[in-house]
């Protein structure tokens, strides 16, 4: 591929995409972003490159704004859903006509449209829970909730589109974690960082579930490895990528000891959500060799210094930072579509 690609970034606004973006950009692609934009409006007023960059703010379930928004793009890069369990569940249904309905759209118009790779940001989440001490792309997909089926369902349809002059590939990812511009505390360490710097008491919920976490960084470094690695490696194959695979317990533990108050209590509840895997990256090391860099440890000093320096504001009651609750706001405009 040439280095001039143009590259469509669905939700190119969000938590991942807005540490994507930029680097897409510093890589001189030519970046297309389609978002909504119902967090933050101005996110990449600092990195807009002439005419480099080129913004959409749209729903891709406009079948219309999407043949349109594809046309010349080289590389998708599908972001775009409503992301979390909670999220979803207000609405299974249009959690459905987003993460599924819209993704099938997509990809079929973008095969149409001449399209030559699409990355599918999937999930670890379709394993469900599993006993296997290390959970590799072989292993059965069980999801337990509708987001993560229809993440699943997603990747098959994907996959049966694959052709030689589409490539396609799916990135399971681990719960992402670390500081953004597009900020989202709803996630497992990122929550916990919040709340001990914020109260010095962590909630755990359970405890003992497996979960495991990458830094947004490494992801979105990865992102950025694949739009242009060979072909032949990732056609028409899922990647699991993560960094550390830690019990929720052990979680907090990184936080009370980073987070630099002394007296940080955790405290333990019991949870129905028994949702517990133990991902193995080593095939995406081992074929296109991708490794991270950085650590839990790196993304809770990161955020922590990021809520005490008041670069993010209010953290415990800022309604953006929070997936449900901004969804939840939006509803109404949301169903319009």
């Amino acid at each position: 591929m040439s280095e001039k690609l143009t590259v469509l970034v669905t939700g190119g606004a969000g938590y991942v995409g807005s540490i994507l973006v930029p680097k897409l950009l510093s890589k001189q692609y030519k970046v297309r972003v389609v978002d909504l934009y119902l967090f933050e409006k101005n996110l990449f007023s600092h990195c807009r490159l002439g005419d480099s960059l080129e913004e959409i703010q749209g729903d891709i379930r406009d079948q219309n704004l999407i043949t349109s928004a594809l046309k010349n793009v080289d590389v998708v890069i599908h972001l775009a859903c409503i992301a979390n369990d909670p999220s979803y569940e207000l609405n299974p249904e249009l959690g459905k006509s987003i993460n599924y309905d819209a993704l099938c759209n997509l990809v079929k118009i973008a095969k149409d449209s001449g399209v030559k790779r699409f990355i599918y940001a999937s999930s670890s989440s379709v394993y469900g829970i599993k006993e296997e001490e290390n959970v590799t792309e072989e292993v059965s997909l069980e999801p337990l909730t509708d987001y993560s089926k229809y993440k699943a369902l997603g990747e098959e349809f994907l996959f049966r589109n694959q052709s030689e002059g589409f490539t396609t590939v799916a990135v399971r990812s681990a719960t992402v974690c670390g500081y953004s511009p597009r900020q989202r505390l709803d996630l497992v360490v990122n929550i916990l960082t919040n709340l001990a710097v914020n109260t010095g008491s962590i909630s755990v919920f359970g405890g003992e579930q497996k979960r495991p976490n990458i830094h947004i960084e490494d992801l979105t470094d990865l992102y950025t490895l694949l739009v242009e690695i060979e072909s032949s490696l990732i056609s028409g194959q899922a990647f699991n990528v993560g960094a550390e695979n830690h019990k929720v317990s052990e979680l907090a533990g990184l936080v009370q000891k980073h987070v630099g108050q002394e007296n940080v209590k955790i405290v333990q509840t019991p949870t129905d959500d028994n949702r517990s895997y133990h991902i193995c990256s080593d095939k995406i090391k081992n074929v296109i060799g991708f490794t991270t860099r950085k650590k839990i440890d790196d993304a809770i000093i990161q955020l922590s210094d990021a809520i005490r320096t008041g670069l993010l504001t209010d953290t415990l009651n800022n309604r953006k930072y929070f997936n449900v609750k901004m969804v939840s706001e939006h509803m109404e405009n949301l169903l319009k579509v």
